[in-house]
């Protein structure tokens, strides 16, 4: 898809009628995602976390529930019919007196305590396992809204140069290489020097971080230099997780001074393709879709 080009959707399949559950943190992709099952004519039932969730959602059959409420989302299959759920949404990693444990959960405190103790991947990929073993299967939210996806062959009008196509590449690389100590999903590159990887803070956070150093002046670039890369770590389960990225970031790397983005086609969550391409040309900044094969290991 270019600038002006037509975004075309996912095909359709066979229509599938029964509700999703919705775990839905902070940000605007839970709506988004809501919206589209919606579209698609299945019932959703939302879980809108305590803390983190928009209340907008509440147009939608919902409860509002604490992270630790298993007991809710375990019995989703039962009281509400749900066979899928899917996770979505931002939310800060809490420590164990912060959950709000529930009778279920309690009992499913030794194994939670044991996943908290991995990073992030082990942690999500653990909760999946509990959701299979209840009878229920986590997607992600591109499995039943694939329209969010990010169109493979996104480019804006502008286009990156041969040294900000060099730092995509390193960026790639660098973000391929620290997969296994499940760190960030972003890493800012500026004239083949690293500047700044994603830690817990998140990818706003990151962007924070090198606006800042660039007003205090301990980064010294040009005006426009230096490129995102954000992408989907190697190993991990696609069906939590997967990179979102949209206006906001766009605005973002902007104020950090940045030239450009770079995210993975097919890869990475966006609300309105055709709208994030228009954002980065109004406001000078590249974006591209890399190809899958770009960050698959030699």
């Amino acid at each position: 898809m270019t600038a002006s080009g037509a975004y075309t959707s996912a095909p359709q399949t066979a229509a599938d009628k029964t509700p999703v559950a919705i775990i839905c943190g902070g940000g605007a992709f839970p709506g988004a995602v809501a919206d589209a099952v919606a579209r698609r004519g299945r019932p959703v039932h939302l879980f809108l976390l305590r803390g983190f969730a928009d209340r907008a959602l509440e147009r939608y059959p919902h409860e509002w529930v604490k992270l630790g409420s298993a007991a809710k989302y375990l019995g989703a299959n039962r009281k509400h019919g749900v066979r899928e759920v899917v996770l979505i949404g931002s939310a800060v990693r809490p420590r164990l007196s912060q959950i709000g444990f529930d009778w279920k959960s309690l009992l499913l405190l030794p194994r939670i305590a044991k996943l908290f103790l991995g990073g992030d991947n082990n942690l999500l990929s653990g909760i999946g396992k509990i959701f299979e073993e209840h009878g229920l299967k986590l997607r992600g939210a591109h499995e039943v809204a694939p329209e969010l996806l990010m169109p493979h062959g996104l480019v804006s009008n502008i286009r990156p140069t041969a040294q900000e196509q060099e730092d995509i590449d390193i960026g790639s690389k660098l973000l391929r290489a620290i997969d296994g100590f499940d760190v960030g999903q972003a890493v800012v590159v500026a004239s083949r020097r690293v500047i700044a990887i994603e830690g817990a803070e998140g990818t706003a956070g990151l962007l924070a971080r090198v606006a800042e150093m660039r007003r205090s002046g301990r980064l010294k670039l040009r005006e426009r230099e230096g490129v995102l890369v954000k992408l989907p770590k190697p190993s991990q389960d696609r069906r939590i997780d997967l990179p979102a990225i949209g206006t906001d970031t766009i605005m973002q790397a902007q104020e950090a001074g940045l030239s450009g983005i770079a995210v993975e086609g097919g890869g990475s969550l966006v609300i309105d393709a055709q709208k994030f391409v228009e954002a980065a040309d109004m406001t000078g900044l590249f974006v591209i879709a890399l190809p899958a094969s770009a960050q698959t290991p030699a």
